[in-house]
């Protein structure tokens, strides 16, 4: 999906125009992937602008840095406070937030220890990342050819940018084979997730989904989703997943920030299920929109853009 120029981003403590913000050819992120990031909500809800799980987002984000040695010149307040003047500057009721850690110019060579951090944060117009009609009626996926990683070769625990280059292996061989998106497996052959997404597989009326050693991220939607449905009455197991349960499932869907809840009609062309949405996963969509839209907020999981 394109991205909407807006008037300013925030980089290194001040705002700046959207077409100043810039780094230097050689810093180290460009040459090593040295950046983490967040993907972020702002909703337009009944009650005004508001961000989903600021807080989580926030923490993952310095998970992210502790788990890659990396510390960062800002505190988790302070971090938030970029974020909230940046929406606000921009005069943004509903929008995409990127907040963005990098390794800027210094060194260049593996070792980024010589290399600054800086933060960057950034916000523009975004609709839904599968698509409106997604969100309704289902998309194709496919298993992909390509692995997640042992949980000793690279941590998949980090929202790091060079993590996303297998991302983007995936994504590319689903689309050029005619499939929205694809599903990855563990290095046991287990399911693990989508190229930026969580899963979730119903069963006899279980919730299944893959745990963190199964390779995945941990997906503050996911939570979420995990919560609404033990409170919806539905059981919720957190487990190895065999490849074969996406053949006898009786739905499945994606959950993460860019996705919400979209429903998963078919993989590897077999139907899931009835080949259309069911009816927990559109259960399920309708109670997450009703956080974020109608701000019906039990668990003060939004945090309000123009209210301290």
């Amino acid at each position: 999906m394109p991205v909407k120029k807006v008037e300013k981003i925030w980089m290194n403590g001040s705002l700046v125009g959207w077409d100043e913000a810039r780094i230097h050819v050689l810093s180290h992120v460009v040459h090593y992937g040295t950046s983490w990031f967040e993907g972020i909500r702002c909703y337009d809800t009944a009650k005004g602008p508001a961000i989903f799980r600021l807080d989580k987002h926030i923490a993952r984000l310095f998970d992210s840095l502790k788990i890659y040695r990396t510390e960062l010149p800002y505190t988790e307040a302070q971090v938030e406070s970029a974020i909230l003047e940046t929406i606000r500057a921009n005069k943004m009721r509903a929008c995409y937030i990127r907040p963005v850690v990098y390794r800027g110019y210094g060194e260049v060579g593996v070792n980024p220890s010589g290399c600054p951090v800086e933060l960057a944060v950034a916000v523009w117009e975004w609709g839904s990342y599968l698509g409106q009609e997604a969100l309704a009626n289902g998309i194709d996926v496919c298993i992909s050819t390509w692995n997640r990683p042992a949980p000793n070769t690279l941590p998949t625990m980090a929202k790091a940018g060079g993590n996303y280059i297998l991302s983007q292996m995936m994504k590319l061989e689903a689309v050029q084979g005619g499939y929205v998106e694809a599903i990855a497996l563990d290095v046991q052959g287990n399911l693990s997730e989508g190229s930026g997404e969580n899963l979730f597989l119903v069963h006899d009326g279980v919730l299944l989904t893959p745990p963190l050693a199964s390779s995945i991220l941990p997906g503050i939607t996911r939570l979420a989703i995990r919560k609404l449905a033990r409170e919806m009455g539905y059981e919720v197991k957190e487990g190895p997943v065999p490849r074969e349960m996406v053949y006898i499932a009786d739905e499945m869907f994606f959950t993460g920030t860019a996705a919400e809840v979209t429903p998963i009609r078919s993989v590897d062309r077999a139907k899931v299920g009835t080949g259309k949405p069911g009816p927990v996963t559109m259960a399920l969509q309708k109670a997450f929109f009703d956080v974020v839209k109608n701000a019906n907020d039990p668990h003060h999981w939004l945090k309000f853009v123009y209210t301290s």
